[in-house]
């Protein structure tokens, strides 16, 4: 097998987050969607009480209602997850790619991150969208979690094969 074939399943992901950017938020909002098929009321008693700031604005459910305080949770946490496959999928073509696993880590934890910058920075010629440093550190925790996966079946495998 060519070893660029490795390399496909991360270029197609890199296509999706691509393609993702580059729709307008208006395209992408969950608030209609979560309004027709669930009814979170039950969790304003719950979460009323949380308020911050993201962005320069605040979020809570007075600001945002429910059903935006509960989507800007999961675009955060998609943000987190996009990214930890991102970096899962470079590991795997550069294990296969590159002689050192500890390399083919620090290649995949970087490129993910620059891959991240890249994002932010493409989200800000999208209409609606706009660009923020602090969702390239949320897409670093997705790949810190992964580095944190593949170091975890790492020590698993290693101390698989000192057993048999």
């Amino acid at each position: 097998m060519k070893k660029y074939t490795y390399y496909i399943p991360a270029l197609l992901w890199m296509g999706v987050i691509f393609y993702s950017s580059s729709q307008p938020y208006e395209d992408q909002d969950l608030k209609p969607t979560l309004a027709k098929y669930l009814d979170l009321t039950f969790l304003e008693p719950i979460f009323d009480h949380v308020s911050f700031v993201y962005h320069q604005s605040e979020v809570s459910i007075a600001s945002l209602g429910i059903g935006g305080f509960i989507e800007f949770f999961i675009r955060k946490g998609a943000h987190v997850t996009v990214f930890l496959i991102l970096c899962l999928l470079l590991y795997y073509a550069f294990t296969r790619t590159i002689a050192s696993s500890r390399m083919a880590v620090l290649f995949a934890f970087f490129s993910t991150i620059l891959y991240a910058i890249f994002d932010e920075w493409h989200q800000g010629w999208t209409p609606n969208r706009t660009p923020y440093i602090g969702d390239i550190f949320l897409d670093g925790i997705g790949a810190i979690i992964a580095v944190l996966i593949i170091s975890i079946l790492r020590i698993i495998q290693h101390r698989t094969k000192i057993m048999h």
